[in-house]
């Protein structure tokens, strides 16, 4: 017939190859116009070039599978990546190099950047706690005893609030250390709510107030 037929376009990304899902006739890609020159580049090389997904480094030299000395942020980017393309894409088989032997076996070198993976999503779950909850100022001496106080730059997070101090604690945990508590807004997580209790993460199930001091006192001591 004369109607146009979907083609199979394929990409390669840690290894793991993958045909877009298209609409018969459609001939349209999902992908983002950059990751399409580069994913059509690869269909031809056939080659693992998940280091360009982090660096945008499409030349030559780019174009490897080589994601050693990646920065946490630049390996979650390639996470994402992988991410979209789950969701978007068809799996098809897995292409044999650094990250799969030739029996589609997982090599050394995957494991290792999936611990490195998990390191990142680490590193930035604390840092995304970091800003909602900035550690406290903190100041001892031997005549007055312990300080804790927030500021709009306490913890080394810049903000536009102050906060007061309370003891955050990890869950299933007896260990806390003091952080700042935004006290007005919504809660963090729904910032785009209407309908909350003006209270800013004051209500966090993990935070517990100082004994003795006022609850909205931007500053504690200890003698």
């Amino acid at each position: 017939n004369n109607q146009r037929q979907p083609t199979a376009v394929f990409f390669f990304r840690r290894a793991t190859v993958k045909r877009e899902k298209r609409r018969k006739n459609s001939g349209k890609c999902n992908c983002p116009r950059a990751k399409w020159r580069l994913n059509a580049a690869w269909k031809k090389r056939g080659k693992d070039a998940s280091r360009a997904f982090a660096t945008g480094d499409f030349t030559n030299t780019g174009l490897v599978d080589d994601v050693s000395g990646l920065s946490p942020s630049e390996i979650l980017t390639i996470q994402n990546w992988l991410s979209f393309y789950s969701e978007n894409y068809i799996f098809v088989g897995k292409l044999v190099g650094r990250f799969y032997d030739e029996n589609g076996a997982p090599t050394k070198a995957l494991e290792q950047a999936k611990a490195v993976i998990e390191e990142a999503l680490k590193f930035k779950e604390q840092n995304n706690e970091k800003k909602q909850f900035p550690p406290c100022n903190s100041e001892w001496s031997s005549t007055s005893g312990s300080r804790f106080w927030c500021s709009k730059q306490s913890g080394g997070v810049n903000r536009d609030w102050i906060g007061v101090p309370r003891k955050l604690y990890k869950p299933g945990s007896s260990d806390s250390h003091c952080v700042c508590v935004r006290t007005i807004g919504p809660p963090s997580g729904q910032l785009d709510s209407t309908e909350h209790s003006d209270r800013g993460d004051l209500d966090n199930p993990n935070l517990q107030e100082y004994k003795g001091c006022h609850p909205l006192a931007d500053c504690i001591r200890f003698v």
